[in-house]
Protein backbone atom coordinates (compact mmCIF):
# COMPACT_ATOMS: atom_id res chain seq x y z
CA UNK A 1 0.00 0.00 0.00
CA UNK A 2 1.38 3.40 -0.95
CA UNK A 3 1.65 6.33 1.43
CA UNK A 4 -1.00 8.22 -0.58
CA UNK A 5 -3.46 5.35 -0.22
CA UNK A 6 -2.70 5.18 3.49
CA UNK A 7 -3.22 8.95 3.84
CA UNK A 8 -6.55 8.70 2.00
CA UNK A 9 -7.73 5.94 4.35
CA UNK A 10 -6.62 7.97 7.40
CA UNK A 11 -8.67 10.89 6.08
CA UNK A 12 -11.73 8.65 5.65
CA UNK A 13 -11.28 7.30 9.18
CA UNK A 14 -11.38 10.79 10.74
CA UNK A 15 -15.17 10.77 10.78
CA UNK A 16 -15.45 7.20 12.12
CA UNK A 17 -16.23 6.39 15.72
CA UNK A 18 -14.27 3.66 17.50
CA UNK A 19 -16.43 0.54 17.33
CA UNK A 20 -14.46 -1.62 19.80
CA UNK A 21 -12.27 -1.09 22.84
CA UNK A 22 -9.33 -3.23 23.89
CA UNK A 23 -9.24 -3.25 27.67
CA UNK A 24 -7.78 -5.24 30.53
CA UNK A 25 -8.68 -8.53 28.83
CA UNK A 26 -6.36 -7.73 25.94
CA UNK A 27 -6.91 -9.42 22.58
CA UNK A 28 -9.43 -12.23 23.01
CA UNK A 29 -10.86 -14.67 20.48
CA UNK A 30 -14.18 -12.83 20.72
CA UNK A 31 -12.56 -9.49 19.89
CA UNK A 32 -10.74 -11.06 16.92
CA UNK A 33 -14.03 -12.52 15.61
CA UNK A 34 -15.89 -9.22 16.04
CA UNK A 35 -13.06 -7.30 14.37
CA UNK A 36 -13.00 -9.77 11.48
CA UNK A 37 -16.77 -9.41 11.00
CA UNK A 38 -16.54 -5.60 11.13
CA UNK A 39 -13.72 -5.55 8.57
CA UNK A 40 -15.79 -7.75 6.26
CA UNK A 41 -18.77 -5.41 6.56
CA UNK A 42 -16.95 -2.05 6.48
CA UNK A 43 -13.33 -2.53 5.30
CA UNK A 44 -12.11 0.40 7.42
CA UNK A 45 -12.57 0.43 11.20
CA UNK A 46 -11.32 2.36 14.19
CA UNK A 47 -10.61 0.80 17.58
CA UNK A 48 -9.58 2.27 20.89
CA UNK A 49 -7.05 0.84 23.34
CA UNK A 50 -7.59 1.68 27.00
CA UNK A 51 -3.96 2.45 27.73
CA UNK A 52 -4.35 2.44 31.51
CA UNK A 53 -5.69 -1.13 31.69
CA UNK A 54 -4.64 -2.93 28.49
CA UNK A 55 -1.64 -5.26 28.91
CA UNK A 56 -0.41 -4.38 25.37
CA UNK A 57 0.56 -1.06 23.86
CA UNK A 58 -1.70 0.30 21.13
CA UNK A 59 0.90 -0.62 18.47
CA UNK A 60 1.23 -4.20 19.78
CA UNK A 61 -2.55 -4.62 19.90
CA UNK A 62 -2.91 -3.24 16.36
CA UNK A 63 -0.23 -5.58 14.99
CA UNK A 64 -1.75 -8.59 16.75
CA UNK A 65 -5.28 -7.84 15.52
CA UNK A 66 -4.06 -7.14 12.00
CA UNK A 67 -2.19 -10.44 11.88
CA UNK A 68 -5.17 -12.37 13.26
CA UNK A 69 -7.66 -10.81 10.81
CA UNK A 70 -5.37 -10.54 7.77
CA UNK A 71 -5.75 -6.75 7.78
CA UNK A 72 -3.37 -3.81 7.48
CA UNK A 73 -2.58 -1.31 10.21
CA UNK A 74 -3.22 2.11 8.69
CA UNK A 75 -2.44 4.21 11.73
CA UNK A 76 -1.84 4.09 15.47
CA UNK A 77 -2.04 7.43 17.26
CA UNK A 78 -2.19 7.47 21.03
CA UNK A 79 -4.73 4.82 21.99
CA UNK A 80 -6.54 4.79 18.63
CA UNK A 81 -5.82 2.32 15.84
CA UNK A 82 -7.20 2.15 12.31
CA UNK A 83 -7.37 -1.17 10.48
CA UNK A 84 -8.20 -1.85 6.82
CA UNK A 85 -8.93 -4.99 4.82
CA UNK A 86 -10.10 -4.87 1.21
CA UNK A 87 -13.40 -6.66 0.54
CA UNK A 88 -14.13 -7.17 -3.17
CA UNK A 89 -17.81 -7.93 -2.47
CA UNK A 90 -18.36 -4.37 -1.26
CA UNK A 91 -16.99 -2.99 -4.52
CA UNK A 92 -19.09 -5.28 -6.73
CA UNK A 93 -22.22 -3.42 -5.61
CA UNK A 94 -20.82 -0.15 -6.94
CA UNK A 95 -20.54 -1.55 -10.46
CA UNK A 96 -23.94 -1.03 -12.03
CA UNK A 97 -25.26 -2.21 -15.34
CA UNK A 98 -25.81 0.64 -17.78
CA UNK A 99 -28.61 0.48 -20.27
Amino acid sequence: MTSKERANLRAQANSLEAIFQVGKGGISDTLIKQTDDALTARELIKLKVLRETCPNTAREAAEELAAATNAEVISVIGGVMILYRYNPKLHEKKKTVRR
